[in-house]
């Protein structure tokens, strides 16, 4: 099996750490960037949960011009985590990933997931000495994200859903299609990802050069990459099969047990995230706090796209946790 273990880091202060998963014998990595001046006390910290494609190292934590969404929250005060699940990054992979892909069923589905994520998140708080930090998802990361709120809500202080999926109605005579455990995600997949939902009279909102290198990042993500034609990530393919699940009437997760404070963070041109889709699930949702952001001019690769900085800030306005006055008695 490929040694996808050694990870270098992309800040100076990184730290990074392998720690026991659910699955005997596999590890998962976590990186981790402290705020020098942390603002708060006790300290804040977040963790950020990746989509179904790329791992951390090419979304929170990935600078484009010198700098990233985490250098926004390490700068007010956050410390902050970015989890690798299996089969990404510099996580273990499955061993099911070196068998045919047609021999096993769907890799990395939503309860394997919060297990992962229950087990970065009780390492972050005994390593941290704290009671509960944030979590931030993306895309289908909000689905393990939110099944593990709505398990232990006394260890999530607040949950941001930036481009979450939702559900939508059961699909007349249409039954979900059966997937594989993998697949290889090419290149050009990840292209169209980034321009498909660009409208044809609008400028790009993602520009060549980076996602040029950002490519080149993505291909680095799994070593055999280039071995391939064309080349391509090999991927788990619980997570997508879950998003089609939620698109045939069956969410993994029930957003009415989500009782942290909670945000949900979406572009205005998120093809996967449409407003029909926010408006089920803020209603869906029984947090005491919630909010639904449409940021103009962003896709659902928005933390990589032109309007990154507007989505920081609305995410980093959330996490401060001052947005409820007190009612006089």
């Amino acid at each position: 099996m490929t040694d996808f273990s050694a990870a270098p880091k992309l800040d100076p202060r990184e730290a990074h750490f392998h720690i026991a998963g659910p699955r005997e014998g596999l590890s998962l990595f976590l990186r981790f960037l402290p705020a020098a001046d942390s603002r708060f006390w006790p300290r804040r910290a977040a963790l950020y949960v990746h989509g179904a494609t790329f791992p951390s190292a090419l979304s929170i934590a990935h600078r484009f011009d010198g700098r990233s969404w985490r250098d926004a929250l390490v700068e007010a005060g956050f410390d902050v985590w970015g989890l690798d699940f299996y089969g990404f990054g510099h996580s273990d992979r499955y061993p099911e990933m070196d068998q045919p892909a047609a021999d096993n069923p769907p890799l990395g589905v939503v309860e394997d997931g919060a297990k992962q994520l229950e087990a970065a998140l009780r390492f972050i708080l005994a390593h941290q000495g704290l009671d509960k930090l944030s979590l931030i998802s993306h895309s289908r990361g909000s689905m393990p994200a939110a099944l593990l709120a709505s398990a232990h809500p006394a260890l999530i202080d607040r949950l941001v859903l930036f481009a979450p999926i939702a559900q939508r109605g059961p699909r007349r005579c249409e039954t979900p299609p059966t997937f594989p455990a993998w697949r290889i995600v090419t290149l050009e997949d990840q292209r169209n990802r980034f321009v498909e939902d660009v409208f044809a009279h609008e400028t790009p909102v993602l520009s060549r050069l980076h996602f040029a290198e950002w490519g080149e990042r993505y291909l680095d993500s799994d070593p055999e990459s280039r071995s391939r034609d064309p080349a391509g990530v090999r991927t788990p393919l619980g997570p997508f099969s879950e998003i089609v699940g939620a698109w045939h009437g069956r969410l993994a997760y029930d957003p009415s047990q989500v009782r942290s404070p909670v945000a949900i963070i979406r572009g205005e041109w998120d093809g996967l995230m449409l407003d029909d889709d926010a408006r089920w699930l803020f209603n869906a949702l029984k947090a005491p706090v919630k909010r639904d952001i449409k940021i103009g001019r962003g896709t659902h690769l928005m933390h990589l796209e032109a309007m990154r900085p507007a989505l920081w800030r609305e995410s980093i306005d959330f996490l401060r946790g001052d947005d409820v006055a007190p009612i006089p008695s």
